[in-house]
């Protein structure tokens, strides 16, 4: 039923001796293997003992457990108990345990009980468990990463003289 595959087998002229010796007329094509699908690398872990100045920018995931003094953006970005950020935060998803000082711009957040934020929230979804300390606005925005979304939807509402 099942027979040994011939492709890998070099092609000979049959008509002579000395062709069956020579090299293969047709190579076989290197085989196809496709790219397996890349593993999502673990979240970058900024640890407690660890104080950065300046902006941190990425397509992955991050957890502060420290401090940062600059604004972040991030797929995904958890923010520890004893860390505290002092900036823009913009990212899909954002858990905050900690202290946040300034905007957070986000798809879905969620300040734990132990969360303490002092600044604007613009959101798509948000959840505020019991215990949490917010001072600030909350926006609701069907696009809250794109800055610019809400001076439009500002513009367009505005009546026209």
């Amino acid at each position: 039923m099942f027979s040994k595959s011939k492709i890998n087998n070099p092609i000979t002229k049959p008509d002579t001796a000395a062709a069956a010796s020579a090299a293969p007329i047709n190579k076989p094509a290197a085989e196809f293997k496709p790219a397996a699908p890349k593993a999502k690398p673990p979240a970058s872990i900024l640890s407690s003992d660890l104080q950065i100045m300046g902006n941190l920018k990425t397509t992955g995931d991050i957890q502060v457990e420290g401090r940062v003094d600059g604004d972040i953006r991030a797929h995904l970005l958890t923010i520890g108990e004893g860390a505290t950020v002092k900036g823009e935060i913009i990212a899909d998803d954002v858990v905050v345990n900690g202290h946040v000082i300034g905007r957070l711009r986000g798809l879905k957040v969620r300040l734990t009980s132990t969360a303490q934020v002092e600044g604007d929230i613009i959101h798509k979804t948000i959840a505020i468990e019991s215990g949490a300390h917010f001072e600030g606005s909350v926006q609701r925005q069907d696009d809250p990463l794109n800055p610019g979304s809400a001076q439009k939807a500002a513009a367009s509402a505005a009546p026209k003289d």
